[in-house]
């Protein structure tokens, strides 16, 4: 994981989805880190929440993100996004930015 260690301390998977502040954060984790393997926990609705959003954040950012991380295209999805959470997005891209230069 990039961004979840130094956002809350945990480090792996099992533990950020027993915790309410985690997962919060969790679709940015899917976000900046496409090597993450998700396969045990994809039907759990906490990560299917996680992916829809990040999808919806691609699809509005994507040229901004793939600018400043490498990331495989993802699924459309034009739902709108929750500009409340535009802060944290751009936090997140900025701190990834640097673990990946």
């Amino acid at each position: 994981m990039k961004l979840l260690p130094s956002y809350t301390g945990l480090t792996s998977i099992d533990k950020v989805l027993q915790s309410p502040r985690a997962l919060r954060l969790l679709w940015l984790e899917i976000l900046v880190n496409e090597h993450l393997d998700f396969t045990p926990w994809q039907t759990r609705s906490e990560v299917k929440n996680a992916y829809k959003k990040v999808y919806q954040w691609h699809t509005t950012y994507q040229r901004l993100i793939e600018s400043m991380i490498p990331r495989t295209p993802l699924p459309v999805d034009h739902t709108p996004i929750d500009f409340r959470d535009y802060r944290t997005f751009a936090e997140a891209l900025r701190f990834a930015t640097t673990l990946a230069s």
